[in-house]
């Protein structure tokens, strides 16, 4: 006969002294009990107690242990998924899913670099149209979902708690979920650099933005999955529809002379991270129960990407000065609408003149 450990413990008497005899000891959890043959007859009622005790001692024991690994499984679960809306989802119930891609990532960076040293840069062109076209076709449905579900949660966009919107922040944890895998898909963007030895684009604010997004998405669908947090990937959402687009259009060379606008696209992404840190700190500013912690680390992160790109855009952007040249033509040499022959050349049968 097996007795639940609980019920040992309420029923069983206390013990008087011990005076002697043969001592046994028995550790269970933080309680002893010493028991010895001369207190076994002691009294009947105790007797009959320390019996049972005795003849399922063992059965007790491991029944105990499985008692205890069954409270810390569940004390487990529930610190790795703080959210129980979202306990159980794809990749969330443990990090290591997110952490062995983020290495896989880095590793194939710089190994896919070592591997294309020495070969050919790949096309990949119609891999590149469907690609681009599937994270736009899926920046349209976040964006959409994550406006139609915050409506419908009636979302206030100074401050949102995690509760308050009932089944519409159980929608919105579901579009930030797709959100948080995007950021996975998104690894690719890179891999494709490499293959096709764009590695001038493999810059560090490149791989920081795409390592770093990821990690930060799965700690917010664990711990923050609805409510303040939806502003952001709103934004990006919107951001990402136009830039999957230029980056779409610009694999094929004919598309190129209507590509005058990616500097505008730099210039609304910085836009994108200002108006996050602002919805973020008012927040701070009129709180709503929100974790404060979260709202502080989420304005610093972004900080750093506007740091980060204000430097890319200057670098990328900014005006060189234009040298003058103030030689003359050599003597002798025929000008022509002020060009000399010498800067005259023909390819392909199309005359194109080459600027002094």
């Amino acid at each position: 006969m097996v007795v639940p450990s609980g019920q040992v413990f309420q029923s069983f008497p206390p013990l008087r002294p011990l005076t002697g005899g043969h001592q046994g000891i028995l550790f269970l959890g933080k309680y002893r009990t010493q028991v010895t043959h001369e207190h076994l007859h002691a009294e009947e009622e105790e007797s009959s107690y320390t019996r049972l005790f005795l003849s399922s001692g063992w059965d007790t024991y491991f029944s105990s242990l499985t008692n205890v690994a069954d409270i810390y499984r569940t004390r487990t679960k529930k610190t790795e998924t703080s959210d129980s809306r979202v306990r159980g989802w794809f990749m969330l119930d443990s990090y290591l899913p997110t952490f062995f891609l983020t290495v896989l990532y880095l590793l194939s960076i710089w190994l896919g670099n070592k591997y294309m040293k020495n070969r050919h840069a790949l096309s990949l062109r119609g891999i590149l149209t469907l690609y681009n076209l599937g994270i736009t076709l899926l920046s349209l449905y976040m964006l959409a979902e994550l406006l139609l579900s915050s409506w419908e949660g009636g979302y206030n966009l100074q401050c949102q708690d995690l509760t308050s919107a009932g089944e519409a922040d159980v929608r919105v944890a579901k579009v930030l979920w797709w959100y948080y895998f995007s950021k996975s898909i998104e690894f690719l963007d890179t891999i494709f650099f490499v293959l096709r030895k764009k590695t001038s684009q493999i810059t560090f604010l490149h791989v920081y933005h795409h390592a770093s997004m990821f990690n930060i998405w799965w700690c917010v669908l664990n711990w923050i999955p609805c409510g303040q947090s939806f502003f952001g990937p709103t934004l990006n959402s919107f951001i990402h529809i136009l830039m999957y687009s230029y980056y779409g259009l610009s694999v094929f060379p004919s598309m190129h002379k209507y590509l005058w606008w990616k500097k505008y696209l730099t210039q609304a992404q910085l836009v994108q991270f200002v108006l996050t840190i602002t919805h973020t700190m008012s927040a701070v500013v009129k709180p709503c129960g929100f974790p404060l912690g979260c709202l502080i680390f989420q304005s610093s992160y972004m900080l750093t990407l506007v740091i980060l790109f204000l430097n890319f855009y200057a670098q990328t952007y900014r005006k060189k000065p234009v040298k003058e040249n103030t030689e003359e033509p050599p003597a002798g040499k025929e000008v022509k609408n002020g060009f000399s022959k010498a800067y005259v050349t023909a390819a392909n049968g199309v005359i194109n003149k080459k600027a002094q």
